[in-house]
């Protein structure tokens, strides 16, 4: 005999699929921008440093380029939801990915480092208000519990896709344009790329602004806050283990990029094989845990194990020393961040009442930070000599804090979303 935790509200999926494909393409276009650059980073920085570039300089660069654009969706990310919740979503979305457009064709003016540091920097800005402002539209308009655990997983999916294609396609976009157009060095290594995802984000901004069904605008914030108080410390334990997650994805990009072609010699191909092998465990990953098999609310008991692979999964790229050992890493790696990002964000959503797009937005936020600091911390200290594999041994050990946050979370999310005013009916036995 199934329990069911009372709600506030409950009604069946209001969203209608063509406003769900805007809203899938939307957070593919931008996920597909950020994947463009990623196997390409380490050489385009060697590119644009000019003569003087060694290791440490191209480590430190690569680092702190992906760290920029994650420490612009930190900055930005909470306001673009706050602002989504008071004036709706699809304004704030059509401004996030025009801007992203803009920003993201902005090395058409000239190629040089501070340049790349700006463009990352003006992306990121812009595009944090795509995922939290996508994932509230769908919070705010599916109420069926299990209807919107697998529409915010078909948006997860959709951005692991985009990260999933772009890495290939800034392989061979580059190569295109050098066979093509002439174009030869950092200029096709980034600018085909970007000028076919500002295509993307551009129909995308169409879609939405012809498709996204108005929402409710004007509301009173603080009440919305006032009412998720009594879900307000499991999401604090929810952020911090979206932390500790994106920290341990940030040191591995980073991480497998830099060992991969500075260590190993990998060919461009072969990171770009890796990443994308990354992208489609993930989805593997994501469809299985919202499939119909599984019910939304027995997800919760996922989440330790998950977090404790994950750190198993960092502590195995400093010991392959091939390319077969770097993609079982990766495997690892993939299957337990894919588990963990959309339950992280279902639960938010389950437990942020009338407060989506201020509280998925926090949520953008510490993975931002998260991310930020991982990728900082993957570049900064790859070429310590005192601690071989430093950014995959010290992130791991943060996995492993993570995992006893997270011992007795499942408890505590079954005890508050019984009173707490989330969006759904959630089904568990006692």
């Amino acid at each position: 005999m199934c329990e069911v935790i009372p709600v506030h509200e409950a009604r069946p999926s209001a969203i209608p699929v063509d406003a769900l494909l805007a809203l899938m393409l939307a957070t593919f276009s931008v996920s597909a921008g950020y994947g463009v650059v990623l196997p390409v980073l380490p050489d385009s920085v060697a590119a644009l440093g000019g003569a003087a570039t060694g290791e440490a300089f191209v480590s430190r660069h690569t680092g702190l380029l992906a760290a920029a654009y994650t420490l612009a969706l930190f900055v930005f990310a909470p306001l673009w939801g706050r602002l989504s919740d008071r004036y709706g979503r699809r304004p704030i979305l059509m401004i996030g990915l025009v801007g992203y457009v803009a920003a993201t064709l902005l090395l058409a003016f000239g190629g040089s480092l501070a340049l790349f540091y700006a463009e990352r920097l003006l992306s990121g800005a812009f595009s944090a208000s795509v995922t939290p402002v996508a994932s509230a539209a769908v919070g705010e308009l599916v109420k069926d519990d299990t209807m919107r655990a697998r529409r915010l997983t078909l948006l997860s999916i959709a951005s692991v896709a985009g990260f999933l294609l772009g890495p290939m396609l800034g392989v061979f976009s580059g190569s295109l344009a050098n066979g093509v157009l002439g174009l030869s060095g950092a200029a096709a290594a980034l600018l085909a790329p970007r000028a076919a995802v500002a295509v993307l984000a551009l129909l995308a901004a169409a879609a939405v602004a012809l498709r996204l069904p108005r929402t409710a605008t004007g509301r009173a914030e603080s009440g919305s806050l006032e009412a998720a108080r009594g879900a307000a410390s499991s999401i604090r334990v929810l952020l911090a283990l979206g932390f500790i997650a994106a920290a341990a994805v940030g040191v591995f990009e980073v991480g497998l990029a830099l060992r991969g072609r500075r260590e190993l010699g990998l060919s461009p191909y072969q990171i770009a094989t890796m990443f994308m092998e990354c992208s489609l465990v993930m989805l593997v990953a994501q469809a299985l845990v919202f499939s119909p098999r599984v019910k939304p609310a027995h997800t919760r008991w996922l989440i330790a194990p998950a977090t404790i692979m994950l750190g198993g999964g960092l502590l195995l790229v400093p010991m392959a020393w091939n390319f077969t050992g770097l993609l079982i890493a990766v495997g690892v790696v993939a299957a337990s961040a894919g588990v963990l990002s959309p339950i992280l964000t279902y639960w938010i959503s389950t437990l942020a009442g009338g407060a989506q797009g201020a509280q998925l937005g926090r949520q953008t936020a510490a993975a931002s930070l998260g991310q930020t600091t991982g990728s900082a911390v993957g570049g900064l200290l790859f070429n310590i000599s005192l601690l071989p594999g430093a950014p995959f041994v010290l992130t791991a050990a943060l996995t492993a804090f993570g995992f006893f946050l997270s011992v007795g979370l499942p408890a505590r999310l079954y005890a508050v979303a019984r009173v707490a005013p989330v969006a759904g009916t959630i089904s568990e036995p006692p």
